[in-house]
């Protein structure tokens, strides 16, 4: 928690965050009143349909400095020798980031006030929405920080972890011109098809263990990283 809390702390005194935050802001808003004035849908739907991908845009600017910036400036060797685990170090700058992304998601809440405000809200598909957001959130940072922890160049940092992102968004995106004997592999690999379960009101178990599983292999990898450190 110290970790994260420093780590939190460092984004709060970032002008970057809050450039991200608002130019995500100001596009997702776009996409949404654009839909709700101009198609006279009154819903969330298409609003969580554009989630994945500007989470892949915008979640490797979060994290590319997070174990990249250490290494470049020397300390992260200083950090390695302080009594606490290669896997406390990445867990806490991963709870700093989605800590951020949770922040970012808690002000795209008046949208939703918006629908409700001008009919009908379907409540059960919001939460489900927004629960399907943070893991999907924690996915994308994982992603991130194990991009981060190959570099000490922010901006390879950064391309990589989108070009991950982004491959596993684009399996799903594909998914209509596959064979269909390939269709169930590329659904069950794509970021963005388990995102769409949830967001539908289904909270299945097999979306949960994806995003978990994501989350943990990703941070397991950026944790043997830093790891390989101590012996070379």
């Amino acid at each position: 928690m110290a970790i994260a809390k420093r780590e939190f702390k460092s984004y709060v005194n970032s002008p970057i965050p809050y450039i991200l935050v608002t130019a995500y802001i100001a596009t997702a808003g776009y996409m949404f009143f654009q839909q709700l004035f101009i198609v006279r849908q009154a819903d969330m739907r298409h609003f969580f349909d554009n989630m994945p991908l500007l989470f892949c845009l915008i979640v490797p600017f979060v994290t590319m400095r997070l174990v990249a910036e250490e290494r470049r400036e020397g300390t992260l060797e200083l950090l390695l020798t302080m009594p606490v685990t290669d896997w406390q170090l990445v867990f806490g700058k991963f709870l700093a980031a989605l800590g951020l992304m949770s922040l970012l998601l808690v002000l795209t809440l008046a949208f939703p006030i918006t629908v409700a405000a001008l009919g009908p809200l379907d409540k059960g598909t919001t939460v489900a929405g927004y629960i399907g957001a943070i893991l999907m959130s924690g996915a994308f940072v994982a992603i991130g920080i194990m991009a981060s922890s190959f570099t000490r160049n922010q901006i390879v940092a950064a391309l990589v972890a989108f070009f991950i992102g982004f491959g596993l968004f684009l399996i799903g995106a594909l998914i209509g011109v596959l064979p269909p004997s390939l269709a169930p592999v590329a659904s069950a690999l794509s970021i963005g098809s388990h995102f769409q379960n949830i967001s539908r009101g289904v909270i299945d178990s097999r979306d949960f263990l994806y995003y978990v599983s994501i989350i943990f292999v990703c941070l397991l990898v950026a944790q043997t990283t830093l790891d390989s450190r101590r012996w070379r």
